[in-house]
């Protein structure tokens, strides 16, 4: 939808720009042709595989057409599934049999069930499949996007890093998990510091805490407003990982909800739907065990392959995690997802194993029940941190080399390095963390560091910054991980929302 359609739609209300709801559920198709206004994504690309994503408004076929050129000459056009109530009117197919290192086009069509001749305009996309040989590789990462209060605002440019990411030319975009912020409302305007207002779209779902299964399927569709999105999308491939603001904040299993914005209580419930509502809006690829599982992991040729954690769904009660010994709370990954992920690194063949891990790793990030994530404080490995160790330690004594964890969730940019010489748990070989975002949220930091695995900040972006200041200030990072195919060596570096490179680090690779 071009941006004179989308604004002649809209109803402008106290400042900001309110659109009107768009429940999932329709009594009879709306008129005209099938619309994909969300536009197109392709992710989880696999040695022959993509997966293809996109949104119509009412019930109809998926059609995928691809070729290797833009006239799609020679195109192949495979039938995909029909959008229906159930999954909001999304659709996504797994385009097989596709050849390796190659850019690909695709269009995205819909067929109205109601009436098979009445089709939708083409939707059109790009990706390029997972290499073959040794080239060059490419990718961006981040997360925390649309959090803090800070939405689309038309007039400043909308969600400006997102094309700053785009114009890269990555292979793909990693999703650092807090895809969207379904716990924080929009207010139509905020006042800044210099006078001026922010003036965010606002959508009905966006106008309050999500706890139906149509608000947090809106909180989705909100971010797919922003023209910057949606473009990268259509070129980049995306690849999802979740956190908490995809249901709430530091939310656990179990969790009984102590908010008086939320009449539904049971954070089982709230995940339950937030979960189904990520599903439906990613080109996640399902897992044959359990089409719920959002762990996995995505070789990306012989020099990569990418692990996406989910420190999410199966981990204990957050508390003060000063546990000597494990027990429920001291849960983080689970013993189901820890033997997935100690085989698949043994398993892999690529030169640099990149762990994506939704949560920092040293940095402690405080809740009111204690703490939310790995770290607990200065001290041995106790709480959850025990699993860590347990993670690291295994990595050591199997000699698996080249690993490097990829974070964001603190809404700062950072380079920490891990050493057992300044580290008072010493079984590890040493490794670095990234930290970036955030991507469109409030800024904060810079945390502080536990010592258990001895990391040191080698560089950060939060000095004597101000808190949770608009996108327009600029306090916004992503990461940018580009791996030579000739030499092997990975470039991790920093950039500002304008694309700016505010710093870089060259790896050589072990053992190659």
């Amino acid at each position: 939808m071009d941006r004179r359609r989308f604004l002649s739609t809209s109803l402008t209300a106290a400042g900001g720009i309110l659109l009107p709801r768009r429940s999932g559920a329709q009594a009879a198709p709306p008129p005209g042709r099938p619309l994909a206004a969300q536009g197109v994504q392709s992710g989880d690309l696999a040695p022959g595989q993509a997966m293809i994503w996109s949104r119509t408004d009412r019930p109809a076929r998926m059609w995928v057409e691809w070729a290797t050129n833009e006239q799609f000459s020679n195109a192949r056009r495979v039938s995909g599934p029909a959008a229906l109530e159930h999954t909001d009117f999304t659709a996504k197919l797994d385009l097989r049999n596709l050849p390796g290192g190659q850019q690909l086009f695709y269009r995205v069509q819909f067929q109205d069930l109601t009436d098979l001749r009445n089709l939708s305009e083409p939707v059109a996309g790009r990706l390029r499949t997972p290499p073959v040989d040794r080239r060059d590789v490419s990718f961006v990462w981040g997360g925390d996007t649309v959090g803090q209060g800070w939405g689309i605002d038309p007039s400043r440019g909308g969600m400006l890093t997102y094309d700053s990411m785009r114009k890269l030319n990555p292979d793909f975009f990693l999703h650092s998990g807090d895809t969207i912020y379904a716990d924080n409302p929009l207010q139509a305007e905020v006042k800044l510091d210099d006078g001026s207002v922010w003036k965010n779209l606002v959508t009905p779902e966006k106008s309050k805490v999500a706890e139906t299964l149509d608000e947090f399927r809106g909180n989705h569709r909100y971010n797919l407003l922003d023209e910057h999105l949606r473009r990268l999308n259509s070129e980049v491939p995306n690849i999802v990982q979740w956190d908490d603001h995809e249901v709430r904040n530091n939310w656990f299993p179990g969790m009984v909800v102590d908010d008086a914005r939320y009449r539904v209580k049971s954070a089982d419930l709230l995940a339950a739907r937030g979960r189904q509502a990520f599903l439906d809006y990613y080109p996640l690829r399902p897992s044959p065990a359990d089409p719920e599982r959002i762990y996995r992991s995505l070789p990306y040729g012989p020099l990569l392959e990418l692990f996406m954690l989910d420190e999410r769904s199966y981990r204990g009660r957050n508390t003060a995690n000063r546990q000597e010994k494990p027990d429920a709370d001291t849960v983080f990954l689970g013993s189901a997802q820890m033997a997935w992920i100690k085989s698949r690194l043994l398993a892999s063949k690529s030169t640099w194993k990149v762990i994506a891990s939704d949560m920092p790793l040293g940095l402690l990030v405080r809740d009111p029940n204690g703490f939310e994530a790995w770290a607990n404080g200065n001290g041995p490995a106790l709480g959850r941190e025990l699993e860590l160790a347990e993670l690291l330690k295994f990595i050591k004594e199997r000699n698996i080399r080249n690993v490097v964890w990829l974070t964001a969730d603190v809404h700062y940019a950072a380079a920490h390095h891990y050493d057992p010489a300044r580290a008072r748990y010493t079984e590890f070989n040493p490794f670095w963390e990234f930290v970036a975002g955030p991507l469109h949220a409030g800024n904060f930091g810079p945390g502080e560091l536990d010592d258990t695995f001895g990391p040191e900040v080698r560089f950060h972006t939060a000095k004597s910054v101000k808190g949770n200041r608009p996108p327009s200030e600029g306090h916004q990072y992503f990461g940018a991980v580009k791996i030579d195919g000739k030499s092997g060596g990975m470039r991790v570096s920093l950039h500002n929302r304008e694309g700016k490179e505010v710093y870089h680090l060259d790896l050589a690779p072990e053992g190659v």
